[in-house]
């Protein structure tokens, strides 16, 4: 009965997401005020059909009800309660039907947090995210219907992916989405303005906080997307430029770019044109992403289907939602003729170079990333485009990018002199230097100094915006701290930002001088890597909730002294006729000692030894950026007291 409920609420919520595109839209359009007034209704009502569908299929797969494909197909009786639970969008129907949630939050949101919005544009708004909603509910209801049942139900499931049944990975995907489909809101602005004819500073006030909130998710997931292939894939490394990582990075950095523009659409009204389109470019990359993973023609560890029919609907879908932006961008951006003028050296100027970069690198990704399919759709080719190339092309583009990001907040607006600004970062320019000069010598490894340096560059560089407000030590200290407690947490927050990327930065500077070996050993034999003793004491077996275990246990020692003790392993899920590496990582937040076990043969087994220097940092500075844009969202100032609007522009007929 559970499983008929959550069917019949998806029906329910294609039809109020129907209403929902077309009753605002229609009544913004015709100044009807009871058809604007039902938009939040409608927003809220579908966002409650959802959530009773998505309970359903929770619910199914909580209680194993083996008469619902999708709960034979994921799942198993002895499955753990945390994977029944987070394997409900561990597939690809689950995982559509929480991408329908999110995009449903989304518009009650703009419902119940947009009171101060003119009422005809948070009509138009709610309107196109319902518009973005129908057509992926309805994608749901026919092709990746969740509850479809099965007769009669077998005794057990099939078991979810064993590489999916991990913390990491179980909330990778909620975050990831979030940040995803909340890239919708700034899209759903986009359009309703164009539809509107008006774009000023306000809109760029409006959307600031929402590019933010998605910015921040869409760093966490790709952040907790990197650490688990980390230590679940037993690669040993953090970023392998993989298909679909390079999907997730693609609106990422659209997305930064538009984060940045959309205050240059505040403070200039300039960059009115570029910002809507990079916010019609990045949710129509999100959506792109969401194709590419599901349609079959990227070969990936995380791609979730291979059904040619989804992909055909998903590129449909694509082609309607960013086709239609498109046409409704090219007909009405005569009309958004910058009004704001600024020099080129200005913190305006920053921002634009910040954007030209960021975008060059979404173009190399995006190129690298799908020339293989059209090599491969158009002549044939089998062409694989891996790390060498993206470590040549994007590497070179980082460089200027990290330098603007530290210069550009010391810059004035409008007009500004590039020598007081240079002069400004004095000191952080010395230390960055002072902490290069000290990695050559005592590294020998002159690219990772230089990473180093850059990284130290960024750090101290984030926060010398708040040391030019406070006047340190150029006032008595007592003042200083005094002006501390009235820097606004906006400011707090991108500081902290883009430190964040410089301890990322940091940690992918460590991760160069990371050392590994690949051994095959006995019991009691002991091999050396990075100044420490390796010794495989033992192998034994274990037994888990649904799937046993070969464990090796590996003892590191230094100097005579026992350092740790780790214990990596294969698991082997009977059901599923699979076996999967569970890494043994021991850290101190310096290094990482990591191992994975790899085949067994006449006694003896292969081991994966590596020594990674600051690779946790690598996912601490992403998390300190996604707090830096937290800490930034909670200022009221980002949210509330948008400049008024200035009259509708005349849009020609």
């Amino acid at each position: 009965m559970i499983p008929e409920l959550g069917h019949f609420a998806l029906a329910l919520a294609v039809a109020l997401a129907a209403a929902q595109a077309v009753l605002p839209l229609w009544g913004a359009q015709r100044g009807d005020a009871r058809l604007i007034a039902a938009a939040p209704g409608l927003a809220v009502g579908q966002l409650i059909a959802l959530a009773t569908a998505f309970g359903a299929l929770v619910w199914s797969n909580v209680v194993s009800d083996f008469s619902v494909l999708n709960v034979v197909e994921n799942s198993q009786a002895a499955k753990p309660l945390l994977y029944k639970i987070t394997g409900t969008w561990g597939n690809h129907e689950g995982s559509i039907l929480l991408w329908c949630l999110i995009l449903a939050i989304c518009g009650a949101v703009v419902a119940g947090f947009g009171r101060d919005l003119p009422s005809a544009l948070r009509a138009r708004v709610i309107g196109v995210l319902g518009a973005s909603s129908a057509g992926f509910i309805l994608f749901a209801l026919t092709e990746s219907n969740p509850f479809t049942r099965v007769w009669p139900p077998p005794m057990d499931g099939q078991g979810m992916n064993p590489l999916l049944e991990d913390p990491g990975l179980a909330f990778h995907p909620p975050i990831l989405y979030a940040g995803y489909v909340g890239f919708a809101i700034p899209f759903a602005f986009a359009v309703a303005s164009l539809i509107e004819g008006r774009i000023d500073a306000s809109w760029g006030r409006w959307v600031r906080p929402w590019t933010l909130g998605a910015w921040a998710f869409l760093t966490g997931g790709i952040a907790l997307g990197s650490w688990w292939a980390y230590y679940e894939l037993g690669w040993g490394g953090f970023w392998f430029w993989d298909p679909v990582e390079n999907a997730s990075l693609l609106p990422w950095l659209t997305g930064t770019a538009l984060l940045h523009s959309a205050i240059v659409v505040e403070k200039r009204e300039a960059l009115k044109i570029w910002s809507v389109l990079l916010a019609i470019g990045t949710f129509s990359l999100s959506l792109s992403g969401t194709f590419l993973v599901r349609s079959g023609i990227l070969n990936s560890v995380h791609a979730f289907a291979t059904d040619p029919a989804r992909g055909i609907f998903i590129l449909a879908l694509l082609a309607l939602v960013i086709g239609t932006a498109l046409v409704l961008f090219a007909l009405r951006a005569p009309v958004l003729a910058p009004s704001g003028l600024f020099a080129p050296v200005s913190r305006e100027g920053a921002l634009v170079v910040n954007n030209i970069l960021l975008c060059s690198m979404a173009a190399v990704v995006f190129t690298g990333t799908t020339y293989p399919m059209f090599a491969n759709l158009i002549g044939g080719a089998q062409i694989s485009v891996g790390a060498p190339f993206f470590n040549a092309t994007v590497l070179p583009l980082s460089v200027p990018l990290f330098a603007v990001m530290s210069l550009g907040p010391l810059l004035a607006w409008k007009r500004a002199a590039l020598a007081p600004a240079i002069r400004k970062l004095w000191w952080a320019a010395l230390a960055a230097l002072a902490v290069g000069l000290t990695a050559v010598y005592g590294l020998g490894h002159a690219l990772a100094a230089l990473a180093f340096a850059g990284a130290a560059w960024l750090v101290l560089g984030a926060f010398a915006e708040i040391v030019e407000r406070v006047r340190l030590f150029r006032v008595p200290v007592g003042v200083s701290l005094a002006r501390l407690g009235g820097v606004p947490r906006s400011v707090w927050g991108s500081s902290l930002a883009h430190a964040g990327m410089g301890v990322t930065m940091a940690g992918v500077a460590g991760m160069s001088l990371a050392v590994h070996t690949i051994v095959a050993m006995h019991p009691g034999e002991s091999v050396g890597l990075g100044g420490y003793q390796w010794t495989l004491s033992r192998l034994y077996d274990a037994p888990g909730p649904n799937f046993t275990a070969r464990v090796a246990e590996v003892t590191v020692t230094r100097d005579g002294r026992v350092v740790t003790t780790l214990t990596p392993s294969r698991r082997s899920y009977a059901l599923q006729r699979n076996t999967v590496t569970d890494t043994s990582i021991r850290t101190n937040l310096l290094r990482d000692l990591y191992t994975a076990l790899g085949e067994e043969r006449d006694g003896a087994v292969v081991l994966r030894l590596h020594v990674n220097p600051l690779a946790p940092w690598i996912w601490l500075g992403a998390l300190v950026m996604a707090a830096g844009g937290a800490l930034s969202l909670s200022d009221r100032r980002l949210r509330v007291g948008a400049p008024a609007r200035h009259a509708a522009a005349t849009v020609p007929a």
